[in-house]
């Protein structure tokens, strides 16, 4: 079993799901007291989010990139970063590390293209939604078209995100918000939801709705579980 690498707690409300998961693939897979080798590095998310309020990636990165080296230095063989807004920074990190970097929109691409979805609806933070890296990942390497919410939306999503999900507040109220804006995308032609913030599983699963559900927490740690797993490289 290979040794994964987390770089965690934006929020740890997501991160501990991630731990959940890998854990939870590994026992299921090789089955008794297994569980799987993790190596965890939890950075505090409150200077990271005034950066991020800031658009001031230079100074996330002097976060993240210092987690990186030491997932690595400790003897992690790959790394996860437990968030889909940070994902702006991936090639920032993997050029600071030579162990591979599991990208989150690789892993949702890769599962988005086999089951043939061509046009998903993106949820997330105003960040993410902002990012044209995250779309244009997307498109090119696996052929599918991102429809946004609009600004009113995507404004009400980041303040359910910050405010509520990333502390671990969950609402009835927070919840039918997003299964408006997931019905006003599907009107707008999506074939199916992309989560596209790890915090979002908290909220809404697919028992919630009828067009298919990305869930890029589940899609990121099962991917790295079976690498973990696999002899392969």
């Amino acid at each position: 079993m290979r040794k994964i690498g987390l770089i965690g707690g934006m929020s740890w409300e997501s991160s501990k799901l991630y731990y959940e998961i890998l854990n939870r693939e590994v026992k299921k897979r090789c089955g008794g007291l297994h569980s799987a080798e993790v190596i965890l590095v939890s950075v505090d998310f409150a200077p990271i989010e005034a950066c991020l309020s800031k658009r001031d990636w230079q100074g996330v990165a002097a976060r993240l990139i210092p987690a990186a080296q030491q997932l690595e230095a400790a003897g992690a063989e790959a790394i996860l970063l437990c968030t889909n807004t940070m994902h702006k920074l991936a090639p920032d990190i993997m050029a600071s590390v030579s162990i591979p970097f599991f990208h989150i929109i690789d892993v949702l691409g890769e599962a988005l293209a086999s089951d043939g979805r061509q046009t998903s609806g993106l949820l997330g933070t105003a960040a993410t939604i902002q990012n044209e890296t995250y779309q244009k990942m997307l498109k090119d390497k696996y052929n599918v078209t991102t429809i946004l919410p609009t600004a009113e939306e995507t404004e009400r999503m980041d303040r359910i995100i910050f405010d509520e999900l990333c502390v671990g507040v969950v609402s009835a109220d927070a919840k039918r918000h997003y299964l408006d804006i997931i019905q006003n995308l599907a009107r707008r032609g999506a074939d199916s939801i992309i989560m596209g913030c790890t915090e979002i599983t908290l909220l809404i699963s697919q028992d919630d709705l009828s067009l298919p559900l990305y869930d890029t927490t589940e899609l990121h740690a099962r991917y790295a579980a079976t690498w973990s797993l696999s002899d392969s490289s």
